[in-house]
Formats: structure tokens, C-alpha cells, sequence
């Protein structure tokens, strides 16, 4: 079988962390939008995305400006945020076609394992499974 060629050089964006993909995508489609309102509409709590705008603001990828009220900040895209979207939503549909390709040669969807994983989790933190089985040295 004769493997595609990949249809990209190697990319590197600087600055940009995996878990600013998803709330630029979102404003490049949506427009600007207060935290609480990005917050929502990403199933992310309030804080989380707060911190995260913050370090996206440091990297020059979105503005932050008073809302309608004093409680409030309205997060649109900067120049270079947007510029950075095509890239993004392309690698998040690569990413959405190796899991399907992957689902495909396994005998079992990815996804399932994941969720399972999860819920095993919500259960016993990962935190608690190792100090379970961790086992002091010898002084």
C-alpha cells in the first residue's frame, strides 16, 4: 500500500499551547465574546478560562476590553490570533481524522478506552492509585 505524502511542511507556531485551539477557534466563529460567555459555550469552567485568556493575552493573540458593565471583559482576536485559525481548525480535523483512522485498526474506539479511563478516574484519582501503591525506601 503506498502511503500518502504529507501535505504539509512542519509547522511551528510559537507561543501557542494546545489548550488556546479550541477558545480561538471558537471566537474566530463566533465573534468577541465576554469570559463567562467563552467559558460556556467551551463546557470549561469560568476560571480555567480565565487563565487561560490571560496567557493568550501575553502571547498577543487576543484583546481583552471592558464589556458592557465594570464586571465584565469582552475577549475578541487580534490580527495575529485570527491569522493563526485556518491552521488550527486544518490541524483539528487531522486530528479528528487520525482518531477515526485509528478507531479503524483497533478493536476498539479510542474514545470508549477514554471515556472509560474517565469515569475510572472520577472514581480514583490518579493521584490516589499511585500513592496506593508507593513504597517508601529504607531510610
Amino acid at each position: 500500500m503506498m502511503m500518502a505524502k504529507p501535505r504539509h511542511k512542519k509547522a511551528e507556531i510559537e507561543g501557542v499551547r494546545p489548550r488556546f485551539a479550541y477558545p480561538l477557534i471558537r471566537l474566530a466563529h463566533t465573534g468577541p465574546l465576554t469570559i463567562r460567555e467563552l467559558a460556556e459555550s467551551l463546557d470549561r469552567s469560568h476560571s480555567a478560562i480565565s487563565q487561560t485568556i490571560a496567557a493568550m493575552c501575553k502571547e498577543d493573540l487576543v484583546s481583552s476590553e471592558p464589556g458592557l458593565d465594570a464586571r465584565t471583559r469582552r475577549i475578541d482576536l487580534t490580527e495575529h490570533g485570527r491569522s493563526l485559525v485556518p491552521f488550527l481548525e486544518a490541524e483539528w480535523r487531522a486530528t479528528h481524522e487520525t482518531i477515526a483512522e485509528l478507531d479503524g485498526e483497533v478493536p476498539y474506539a479510542m474514545t470508549t478506552v477514554v471515556e472509560d479511563v474517565r469515569r475510572a478516574l472520577e472514581r480514583r484519582s490518579m493521584r490516589q492509585r499511585i500513592l496506593h501503591h508507593l513504597v517508601e525506601p529504607s531510610r
